[in-house]
């Protein structure tokens, strides 16, 4: 089955981008649909801006195609590809006005000089910053030029938004504020948009879908609940949120009650229903928040013992690093709700969960 040309809006093909030996991007395809708030995310080196600059046409893709509405799309130069791009740096023109900044692109695109004053107001109201007409950027704040930029990126109606780490420049209480300005304004206009970020929780916001990279090629595609709630491997876990790591080897089973001997040596039973076999080598993880220290509130008949560590308390939740061998520690982050209280630094206790929420990766 096909996807549909919705689906098909914007298509990466068997992507390769390569800088002498080095492979930046590998073999990477990827549907994009029409209005849809794609991340891709990523640590620094993993590859996604190189795709965003091939979609862009300032990268030229060593092997593969960037097909856009049904037409490849590798051989028309950047100009010609009417993609609107936001950068980190804003790139707005110091000397021109905002007037003038906003009407550059439809100038360049030839727009009826009689056509640009609407276009230009209707923009600025829709980024909320009506009436900026006459100033320069320097008399704006980091958080009102990345509006007019995305402004002057929008205003000549292109089918692709491309936005590079728009808002890594910001401070974190305005950078939270701009993410939910930039989902409302891409909603409004109903423009897909292709958003490149290393910050996870910034891309858990945003996203309708997220395709997360390492090492030049997408480890997972699929919507921020999806990806948190059942991370396709180790690297997605690690990356989206944080994670427990429980690995090491099956050697004991008895109905669903496993027995895995960790690296370390010491040997530790968990409930597992799904399929195992003894000898295989195994790796689960289990979120902080969805681990919990047994008490006689929470009975479990199938528990790590540990002892804790070390307990940090932030308010809403307390943290706990509890050790349940030399090398390996289990994080839990509990709410402070409920009479028990909170366990201390050198006590023995024991951590389980809801079977659910263990994942096999």
């Amino acid at each position: 089955m096909h996807p549909s040309p919705a689906e098909n809006f914007l298509e990466l093909k068997n992507l390769d981008k390569n800088y002498g030996e080095v492979r930046a991007v590998r073999d990477t395809s990827l549907h994009i649909r029409d209005g849809e708030f794609l991340t891709l995310l990523g640590p620094s080196g993993s590859g996604k801006t190189t795709i965003l600059m091939m979609i862009a046409g300032f990268e030229y893709p060593t092997h593969g195609e960037v097909v856009l509405q049904g037409k490849p799309i590798n051989l028309i130069p950047p100009e010609k590809r009417d993609i609107g791009m936001v950068f980190q740096n804003y790139a707005l023109f110091p000397h021109m006005t905002i007037f003038e900044n906003i009407a550059f692109p439809l100038k360049m695109r030839h727009t009826q000089k009689s056509e640009i004053p609407e276009k230009v107001t209707k923009v600025l109201e829709l980024v909320q910053l009506g009436g900026y007409e006459k100033r320069y950027p320097k008399q704006l704040s980091g958080g009102q030029q990345q509006r007019i930029a995305l402004a002057r990126a929008v205003v000549f109606n292109p089918p692709v938004l491309l936005m590079d780490e728009p808002l890594g420049a910001l401070d974190k209480k305005l950078r939270e504020h701009m993410q939910l300005e930039l989902k409302r304004i891409q909603s409004q206009l109903k423009r897909t948009v292709v958003y490149v970020t290393h910050d996870q929780e910034e891309a858990l916001v945003m996203s309708d879908r997220i395709a997360v990279m390492d090492e030049g090629q997408i480890q997972q595609v699929g919507s921020p609940d999806e990806l948190y709630e059942r991370p396709a491997n180790k690297f997605v876990a690690g990356f989206i949120g944080e994670s427990n790591f429980i690995e090491g080897r099956v050697v004991d089973r008895k109905d669903e009650i496993v027995t895995i001997q960790l690296k370390e040596g010491s040997k530790h039973q968990i409930r597992w229903p799904g399929e195992l076999k003894k000898g295989e080598e195994v790796c689960f993880s289990i979120r902080p928040e969805k681990a919990f220290i047994v008490t006689r509130g929470r009975p479990s008949d199938i528990a790590l013992d540990g002892v804790v560590q070390e307990v940090i308390y932030v308010g809403e939740t307390t943290r706990y690093k509890i050790a349940i061998d030399t090398e390996n520690i289990i994080n839990v982050r509990e709410m402070n709700v409920g009479a028990h209280g909170r366990a201390k630094q050198g006590d023995k206790i024991k951590i389980s969960w809801n079977i659910e929420h263990l994942r096999k990766l």
